[in-house]
């Protein structure tokens, strides 16, 4: 269990954080969630497919490695790659929510959390948090536009599969891969978008999957499959490195 709790600018005034990525603190994956509002940045670098949750409905993923715990694009503390998933980039934080009364009504809003017992978390060490001179500091900014990219990917990502649902577009998929004789790789229970059912979509629908943004969403993650060729020859470069 994380030991999180509100951010706030007093109380942790003298907090830091280590940069950079690694296997130790959870890096070490070969596949993230991500949410629509990430698609356009990366379909650039990774493989994207969707699976179903617990519930029955649809999460999209990124492919980082074709073995458990192995992400491709992890080299020591540095992520290679033009977009780090937000999932990761978040660092040691989270969303967190308050009650907040408002015209007699109680809302939840959300707000920034942090784990206090990550092992990036310091008062020594790494980044500053705030700045001297009060106010947020670039590193804390940019794991706060993470947290803010899942915060508003959630209901995004919704809205996206049920009308890629409504549009018939979603279909089963295989990504199969073989890097030699002895060594084949198969990802199982995966969908993406259908090439056959959107080529076939009728005007109305295109307009209407455009208007709402969707469209291109589509096209990004139909595309982005063209990354497993980028994942193969990653992985043929860090075997034969290894070899």
């Amino acid at each position: 269990m994380p030991n999180a709790v509100a951010l706030d600018n007093v109380q942790h005034h003298d907090l830091k954080v280590l940069p950079g990525y690694g296997a130790q603190y959870g890096d070490a994956i070969n596949e993230v969630a991500i949410f629509a509002n990430e698609f356009a940045d990366a379909q650039r670098d990774y493989p994207i497919y969707f699976r179903r949750d617990e519930r029955g409905g649809l999460q999209a993923y990124a492919l980082l490695g074709l073995d458990k715990g192995e992400n491709l694009f992890l080299d020591g503390d540095t992520w290679k790659a033009g977009y780090v998933p937000a999932m990761q980039d978040r660092g040691p934080f989270m969303i967190g929510f308050r009650e907040k009364e408002e015209a007699g009504e109680v809302k939840r809003e959300p707000t920034m959390a942090v784990n206090l017992d990550d092992p990036r978390i310091s008062r020594d060490d790494g980044n500053a948090l705030f700045l001297p001179q009060g106010g947020n500091s670039p590193q804390l900014e940019r794991h706060a536009r993470a947290l803010r990219t899942i915060h508003t990917g959630v209901e995004a990502s919704r809205g996206m599969f049920a009308a890629f649902i409504q549009a018939g577009l979603i279909a089963s998929v295989q990504i199969e891969v073989k890097l030699d004789d002895a060594t084949e790789y198969n990802i199982p229970e995966i969908f993406s978008i259908s090439q056959d059912a959107l080529n076939k979509l009728d005007g109305a629908t295109l307009e209407q999957l455009n208007k709402q943004g969707y469209l291109g969403l589509a096209y990004y993650a139909l595309a982005s499959l063209g990354n497993v060729r980028r994942i193969i020859e990653m992985k043929n470069r860090r075997r034969a490195a290894q070899a």
